[in-house]
């Protein structure tokens, strides 16, 4: 060994050692947090939001902010985790992009609890079996995920965060060596229907002759393959491992910035991070220029609508509910006074929650 790489290893040691140092030095701090939180509340998505963006915004290198963004969520991770682990309801079973989703916004140190459906993460979070729950919202290629669109309409809970992840697709197979990876051999793809369709293009130029068959979740159809040798399935690398398949190609999806938002639910009103975003729903009533007239309090007070999705309403044929996402916490004095005039002018209009933008 040289006496350079001795040196420089006995400086990252001599670093180690006070990053371990600093590291139990804010777990302290966070402990003394809890004891004087009175809310009891151990989840403060605000409060992360703004430590995240500071340092982002401090981060010299050559670390990349993406780098840092994961550490220190890690790192936040396992100080809320001194308190109480927390519980978190998703769309599985392990091995989702549901699951990869909630790892990004929690860390590890969390309980996880994998859903076969939508529906049942809404239920358990409902219940208080779980704190949290993480949900898809919309997809870049395949737009939104109409169940949890109507969950939300329904349901007593918040959203209390957003998540946002580049969904990269595998093909996972049985096939052992690349020698004899033969796709023509393939007979059957299982996959959720929005990866099928997010791997559409992909699938007719290269797959044009395999049975496409929907499943409940991406892990089950890596689930499905490994049982049958001629079939594969479309899902993330993370449940290859799971399910001992191999990863035969990636990045088959159609759009290279293909990317999902996932949302966070709880019972838990978010206070303002400074960087926010509001959810509502809301029914125009029938008649000539109902809609036109939902949009004006938002541009008469300066708010800025970053989405608008219709859904079918249930009451009616031809009657739709809109989801319109806007810039602003609903405590900040634009938003209120915007959302106070909505109230005159919607037939129904329900807030879904305000929250940090994410980070």
């Amino acid at each position: 060994m040289s006496a350079k790489l001795k040196q420089c290893r006995e400086k990252i040691d001599s670093i180690d050692d006070e990053i371990l140092k600093l590291l139990n030095q804010r777990a302290g701090f966070a402990q003394q947090i809890g004891h004087l939180k009175e809310d009891g509340k151990i989840l403060r998505p605000e409060r992360e939001a703004q430590i995240l963006r500071r340092l982002q915004a401090y981060n010299a290198g050559p670390l990349s902010n993406a780098a840092v963004v994961q550490l220190f969520t890690e790192v936040m991770s396992q100080c809320r985790a001194l308190e109480e682990a927390l519980t978190v309801a998703y769309l599985g079973p392990d091995g989702t992009f549901s699951e990869l989703a909630t790892l990004k916004r929690f860390g590890s140190a969390m309980a996880g609890n994998p859903c076969a459906t939508i529906d049942e993460v809404f239920r358990i979070v409902e219940s208080g079996a779980t704190q949290y729950g993480v949900v898809p919202a919309e997809n870049s290629t395949e737009g939104a995920v109409g169940r949890t669109l109507d969950l939300l309409l329904q349901s007593s809970l918040q959203i209390c965060g957003e998540v946002v992840m580049p969904i990269h697709q595998c093909l996972l197979g049985q096939v052992k060596s690349k020698k004899q990876n033969n796709l023509s051999a393939i007979k059957t793809v299982y996959s959720h229907p929005q990866s099928l369709g997010q791997c559409q293009g992909w699938l007719n130029a290269n797959l044009p002759q395999a049975v496409r068959i929907p499943t409940s979740s991406n892990a089950e159809a890596a689930r499905l393959a490994a049982e049958n040798f001629h079939s594969v399935a479309i899902a993330s690398e993370r449940a290859a491992g799971i399910f001992g398949l191999d990863v035969l190609l990636r990045n088959i999806e159609d759009e290279p910035n293909n990317t999902t938002r996932f949302l966070v639910l709880g019972n838990q009103q978010i206070a303002p991070s400074g960087i926010d975003k509001t959810s509502l729903v809301m029914t125009a009533a029938n008649r000539p220029g109902a809609v036109h007239d939902l949009l004006v309090p938002l541009a008469r007070h300066g708010v800025s609508m970053t989405k608008l999705e219709s859904r079918p309403a249930r009451s009616g044929t031809w009657e739709y509910v809109f989801f319109v996402d806007i810039e602003g916490h609903q405590s900040d004095v634009k938003v209120a006074a915007a959302l106070a005039e909505l109230k005159q002018v919607a037939s129904f209009l329900k807030v879904l929650g305000s929250y940090p933008v994410a980070v």
